[in-house]
């Protein structure tokens, strides 16, 4: 009513008008108040009424940035006023948008300029209230609704928004019937489920509450998003009930990334550690790259150890520590590499550049590369830098762990790297070596006498100890069944350094079949002798038994897999 009043009024005025203009900008049906999802139509009416108006610019809209423009449109006619006898050239433009929040929104002035006189229209306010939580209803059951509510409605790619899953019943009996919640299956959209403990039922009024689920959302792209309905079951699989539709507004990141930024967004931090002993060149070593902070974890992409000439990188084992909240996921995942090194002296090792989105701060953070530097030495560097009584405990502890018997506890002594030589210590140990020969020598001349004494009988020559030792494993038979059945053992134990020496002890038996020294020589004489099928066969283990050996932490099915290899392949080649 009060538009056709408007109306009337415009044209009485164009009676007693020359030439006259007019710049009117309204809502549909002049309405002030909507709610969040509501359309807003704004129409836009320009009329130049004489034949000596002139219109020198095209008519300025309003800011629409605050706004979702789901449609726009206009039209334009010419016609001649029958009371005046003037000519009015009228156009209508008509916009239908959606607010991006809600509160106070200002529509501002349109502007056109027409016979060098600016005409503007007066901007005016619009308000938006948040819209009533829509419950759907399933048919069948009527008194147990799913409602799904955002914590935020609008977010950047890859941030994620807390969701929280609460379900409405008159009943409270009917809360222990939820089971089986399905959250929706998107591709654009990650899922991360932070507690699926039941809340205590909240009673208003005649309707009760009760939280059944909060998880984080992810959004993959931009955009208005669309998340289904999740799905749960009412005491059983026949009865299934969904919740309501949300949308999520995810707006782009900035545009002045840098140059390498992938898809990280929170806050991180880098670090590149080494915790081993001295570097030997050409022997693994592990270095590990951890990303820790409070982001989007479960799609990060973590930075990469950059290749080198100086040394060899082999594809790292991932292990993640995070927990999810309704801050988001926190922790760290650290990448273990493997590293050889090629070449003595200072060895740089580099990770690639990184860098993340902050949107608390709505900026980009660039923590560049992290780099460590590693001395590598030669072995003979190594034994030169050792004392003589770790000299003598290396020697005793191969001699230990060479000892061809599979079943025979042997522990690894370790010396402590000092700078100077306990004197009093080596003569102590001296003296008891020294007495402990006289002994022997002393026992032996006695037997010696003994012997001589009750038989003339020239005694055989017993040869050196190493000799002896010698004869001994000559004459014995090994059965690798045995080497099989004790590294099953170890393997179930736990036990994997001595797993893998005792790998190593069946290696070199199977190496004195085919009398060579070497795993090299060993491959060399199967391709002779078993063809170049079994001898590719072996290297493949061999390079498996290195990397699993050296590896960070060992998992049982990969142990199994070579366990199992093993035995298949040592079964086939073993004499």
């Amino acid at each position: 009513m009060m538009r056709k009043i408007y109306n009337i009024l415009l044209i009485l005025t164009a009676v007693f008008s020359y030439g006259q203009v007019n710049l009117i900008v309204e809502t549909e049906n002049n309405t002030r108040d909507f709610r969040e999802n509501d359309e807003v139509i704004v129409n836009i009416l320009l009329e130049v009424a004489g034949k000596d108006m002139v219109q020198q610019t095209p008519l300025r809209m309003f800011d629409t940035s605050k706004f979702d423009v789901i449609a726009n449109g206009s039209d334009q006619n010419t016609f001649i006023d029958s009371k005046t006898g003037f000519r009015v050239n009228r156009t209508l433009y008509q916009y239908v948008l959606r607010p991006k929040r809600t509160g106070k929104i200002k529509v501002g002035s349109a502007s056109v300029i027409i016979n060098e006189k600016l005409y503007y229209t007066e901007p005016f306010d619009i308000f938006i209230v948040e819209s009533d939580k829509k419950i759907i209803v399933d048919k069948n059951f009527d008194d147990v609704y799913l409602n799904v509510e955002l914590g935020e409605s609008e977010v950047y790619k890859n941030q994620p928004t807390v969701a929280v899953l609460r379900a409405y019943s008159k009943n409270f009996d009917n809360f222990r019937k939820v089971r089986n919640i399905r959250f929706p299956n998107q591709d654009n959209i990650n899922i991360r489920q932070i507690s699926h403990t039941k809340s205590e039922i909240e009673p208003a009024g005649n309707m009760a509450s009760q939280i059944l689920a909060v998880f984080l959302i992810y959004p993959k792209e931009a955009g208005r998003l669309e998340l289904a309905p999740v799905s749960a079951n009412l005491s059983s699989d026949k009865h299934r009930i969904v919740s309501n539709k949300v949308k999520l507004r995810v707006k782009s990141l900035p545009k002045n990334s840098p140059a390498d930024y992938k898809n990280a967004v929170g806050k991180f931090d880098v670090n590149l550690t080494y915790t081993g002993e001295k570097v030997e060149v050409e022997k693994p070593v592990n270095v590990s790259v951890k990303i820790s902070g409070e982001g989007n974890f479960g799609n990060l992409n973590l930075p990469k150890i950059k290749e080198s000439p100086d040394y060899s990188v082999f594809s790292p084992k991932i292990i993640r520590n995070t927990t999810s909240s309704k801050a988001g996921v926190k922790g760290d995942v650290i990448a273990n590499y493997v590293i050889v090194p090629k070449k003595a002296g200072p060895i740089t090792i580099i990770t690639e550049n990184f860098s993340y989105f902050d949107p608390a701060a709505n900026e980009y953070v660039d923590l560049g590369v992290k780099s460590l530097v590693l001395d590598a030495f030669t072995h003979n560097e190594i034994l030169a830098a050792r004392s003589p009584l770790e000299r003598v405990n290396e020697y005793t502890n191969t001699v230990l762990e060479t000892v061809d018997n599979p079943v025979i506890k042997t522990t690894g002594l370790k010396v402590k790297e000092k700078k100077a030589l306990n004197w009093s210590a080596f003569w102590i140990n001296l003296g008891v070596l020294f007495l402990a020969f006289l002994g022997f020598l002393l026992f032996r001349g006695y037997k010696r006498r003994n012997r001589e004494k009750k038989s003339t009988v020239q005694p055989l020559n017993l040869g050196s100890v190493a000799e002896t030792e010698n004869q001994i494993r000559a004459g014995q038979k090994t059965d690798i069944n045995d080497y099989f059945a004790f590294m099953t053992t170890l393997k179930d134990s736990g036990d994997y350094e001595r797993f893998f020496g005792t790998m190593e002890e069946l290696d070199q038996e199977v190496q004195k079949q085919y009398e060579v020294n070497s795993v090299a020589d060993l491959r060399v004489s199967l391709e002779k002798n078993s063809g170049q099928q079994v001898a590719e066969e072996y290297r493949s283990l061999q390079h498996q038994i290195q990397i699993e050996r050296y590896a960070p932490v060992h998992t049982p099915e990969y142990i199994n897999d070579l366990l199992d290899n093993a035995v298949n392949l040592y079964t086939q080649i073993s004499k």
